[in-house]
This record gives structure tokens, sequence and C-alpha cells, in this order.
């Protein structure tokens, strides 16, 4: 499974799923979808024939290149929370990806701890399991990143100077 990141705003442009069967890539309606496909791909394997009208036989949606930057998401991640939207953004470094929660009501949350404060606060969201907000980002594609931009300095390890 995999999401392709463009370049403006860094931001998720399109979400794809390889087929198990022929290797095409497939472009997936929305993030619902994807996220509904990308928790269930370990039991149930995103094939071609899931999407209506296709086959392994038609022509793949996407190729795999570096006409934009892809990342690598990691399969079996629960599907986000009934009333919350995930958001992935590039960092402008193209080093990785930071996640972010947006509630119902606008408000951005960036650690599991601002989770678990909002729904103690909002009784209507109670439901959301903490368990189903996952931090984990895809992984940076280094060979489909723009030239020049994927040259920062490895970090020191600790107890290193």
């Amino acid at each position: 499974m995999k999401n392709a990141a463009g370049t403006p705003g860094r931001l998720i442009d399109i979400y794809a799923a390889q087929c198990e069967k022929c290797l095409k890539w497939r472009k997936i309606n929305s993030q619902e979808v994807y996220e509904e496909i990308r928790s269930k791909i370990q039991e149930d394997p995103f094939v071609c024939e899931k999407r209506e009208g296709m086959s392994c036989g038609d022509a793949g949606d996407l190729d795999y290149d570096s006409s934009r930057t892809w990342v690598i998401d990691k399969p079996g991640l629960p599907k986000t929370p009934r009333g919350f939207k995930r958001s992935l953004v590039l960092r402008k470094d193209y080093s990785k990806m930071d996640a972010y929660y947006i509630t119902p009501t606008g408000k951005k949350l960036k650690s599991r701890n601002e989770i678990a404060a909002f729904i103690d606060a909002n009784q209507d969201y109670k439901s959301a399991p903490l368990g189903d907000f996952s931090f984990t980002v895809p992984k940076v594609m280094e060979d489909t990143v723009p030239c020049g931009i994927y040259e920062r300095t490895p970090k020191a390890s600790k107890g290193s100077q």
C-alpha cells in the first residue's frame, strides 16, 4: 500500500493501492476508502477486481516513478475514528512525514496525550478508541524525492560528538 504525496503544500494528493496479483497501482477515491483498505490489507489483500469494472487486464492508474514523491504506508493501521481526520504533512526536507488529527471541532491534535485530553473533555467522542489514533507515518521513498532535496545530513547517534 502506498500514498503518493505531491509537492504543493506537501500533503497527500492521491491515495493508491497496489494489486497483489498484477502489482499495478490503482487510485483510491478517498482517504476513507484508502484507510479501510489499509486497515484490512493483511487479511484481505487488495486486488484490481475490488474496484468496480476493473481487472488486472486493465492498464494501471499510476506509474511508480519520480513524477511525484511516493510514500509507503504501514499495512494494518486502524481507520481514523468517525468524525476525525488524519492529516499527513511532508517535511520541507522530504525526510519524513508528520501525522496530526483534526477533531470534529477543527482542533489540530499532535499527540496521543492531546487526543486523550480532547476525548475526556468532550463526552460526545468517548466512543473513539484511543488505539485507533496512530501517529505511525508512511516512509518517504528516497528514489522519488526531487533531485537536490534529499541532501540532509544524518543525525549523529547518541553518545557520539
